[in-house]
Order: structure tokens, then C-alpha cells, then sequence
């Protein structure tokens, strides 16, 4: 156990060393947010009415389930182009500093819009897989709930080097997935992610901040001040959310600094090759 925590703040540690020469990548994951928002808010009226119409139909339209999948399927695919859009705008820049470079924000942009058909592509798919899998879903039973689950985690493993597959080799989104899954297993076996330290480190931290978070809250509605209790708020929001911001910077960052790693043991700045082979528990 303490060696898995010391693992995972190990590779923390190295990605925010990186983070901390380049503080702009935070703008990539906060501009997807805001664009993320903007697409929820587009689809909201649709949903909406669609509910109106099933309503009406009592229920029974199967126009209407249809329109559903439909624009179910068309939000899946929005929100997977937007996240992968800034994903691969993020480890384009990345990448640029792990070679002792200094990116800026339009250097990341220029690198996501370069390759927009393959991250449209990529997009495509992964909504159809994610449509697929929440049809499976809606129509079995517990069991069938764990498979479809264990079938999601697979496909997140096998993806998980995508983006920087797409950015680095401009190759297309079937390609990119199989290079990913390939270099994955090549380099780990099949002994992967469940040890990935990121996610383990600020699975704690947010922990923490959800902590305090409570106890100031309650320390605020105890003063009885509305203004202290607004303020307090506030301040917890901008915590998890810059918590959130940077845990999605230092992703971008450890999966171009793995990549690298996993497609020929390149030497990168701010991480040792000890500290990348630490990512994933020995077989």
C-alpha cells in the first residue's frame, strides 16, 4: 500500500515539475471545460424537447426513442471531438517541452488542428463504442452491467496512448488504436493502468480538498453571515475546479512523457526512465 502511494507521488511529482515550467497547458484543459459547457447547453433544448414529445406520445413513440439514440449519439460525439480536440492541443505542447522546447497556446492549437479529421475520426468511433456499450447496458441484467463495465476499462486501456499516437504519427484514428494497444502491451504486458499513479495521487488530494471544503462550509454556515457563506462557496468551487484543471494537465502531460517512454525509451525532461517504469506494478 505505501509503496503504491509513493509510486503514484512519484509521478505526480515528475509531471508537475513539468507543469510548473509551462503554466499555460492549464489553459487547455479549461478552454475544453468552457467548450464542454457550450455543448451541453446546445444539446439541453433538443433533450428537452424530445421529453416534451415523449410526453405527448405517452410514451410509446418509437420515433421518438429513436430521436433520442440519435441525439444521444450526436452529444457523445460532440463532447469526445472537443475533449480529444484539447487533449491533443495539450500533448502537442507537452510534447514540445519534453524536447527542451517552450510551447505556447497557438502552438498546441496549431498541432489539434492539423490533425482535426483524425481526432474527428477517433471521435466518431469512441461514440459509437460508448453508444454500443450503454445499449448493452440498458438491456441486461447485474452480471451483464459488470461485463459491459469490464468492457468499457478494456477499451480505455487500449486507447490510453491514443492522442499521442495521433499527434506524434499522424497516422488515423484504427491505426492510432492499434499502435496504442500495442505499444502498451509491448512495453507492460497486460498488467496495466490499475497501478497508474495520477489517478491514485489525486484521487487523495481531491479527498482532501472535499475535506476542508466540508469543514470551511460548515464553519461558514455557522457564522450565520450570508457573505461569508457566498464567499466560502466560491472559494470551494475555484479549489475543486483548479484541483480538476491540474489533474487534467499533469494526464496530458505523464500520457505524452509515457508515450515517449513506450515507443523507444526517449530521454525526457523532468522524467527518468526509473520513474516512468514505476507506472505500472512488476507481473
Amino acid at each position: 500500500m505505501f509503496a503504491r502511494l509513493s509510486r503514484s507521488w512519484t509521478l505526480v511529482k515528475a509531471s508537475a515539475s513539468v507543469l510548473q515550467q509551462d503554466k499555460e497547458l492549464l489553459v487547455f484543459p479549461m478552454v475544453s471545460l468552457i467548450a464542454l459547457g457550450f455543448v451541453v447547453a446546445s444539446f439541453a433544448l433538443p433533450i428537452f424537447g424530445l421529453g416534451l414529445l415523449d410526453g405527448l406520445a405517452g410514451g410509446n413513440s418509437k420515433a421518438v426513442e429513436a430521436g433520442a439514440y440519435l441525439v444521444a449519439f450526436l452529444f457523445y460525439f460532440c463532447q469526445y471531438f472537443v475533449i480529444f480536440f484539447f487533449n491533443s492541443a495539450l500533448v502537442g505542447a507537452a510534447m514540445i517541452r519534453l524536447d527542451g522546447g517552450n510551447p505556447t497556446l497557438g502552438d498546441g492549437l496549431r498541432i489539434a488542428t492539423s490533425r482535426i479529421g483524425a481526432i474527428a475520426g477517433y471521435a466518431l468511433i469512441s461514440a459509437t463504442v460508448g453508444m454500443i456499450l450503454r445499449l448493452i447496458q440498458e438491456r441486461v441484467g447485474f452480471i451483464g452491467k459488470i461485463v459491459v463495465a469490464l468492457l468499457g476499462v478494456g477499451w480505455a486501456l487500449a486507447t490510453y496512448l491514443v492522442v499521442p499516437v495521433l499527434v506524434v504519427q499522424k497516422v488515423g484514428p484504427i491505426d492510432a488504436i492499434k499502435e496504442s494497444a500495442g505499444l502498451l502491451k509491448k512495453t507492460w504486458g497486460e498488467n496495466v493502468i490499475g497501478q497508474a499513479g495520477i489517478g491514485v495521487a489525486f484521487g487523495l488530494i481531491f479527498m482532501g480538498v472535499i475535506l476542508i471544503s466540508i469543514v470551511l462550509l460548515m464553519g461558514a454556515f455557522a457564522s450565520g453571515s450570508v457573505a461569508v457563506i457566498v464567499m466560502t462557496a466560491v472559494l470551494v468551487l475555484l479549489a475543486v475546479g483548479l484541483t480538476g484543471l491540474v489533474q487534467a494537465a499533469l494526464g496530458g502531460i505523464y500520457a505524452a512523457a509515457l508515450y515517449r517512454y513506450a515507443s523507444g525509451g526517449k530521454p525526457t525532461v523532468g522524467f527518468e526512465p526509473e520513474t516512468l517504469k514505476l507506472a505500472f506494478a512488476p507481473k
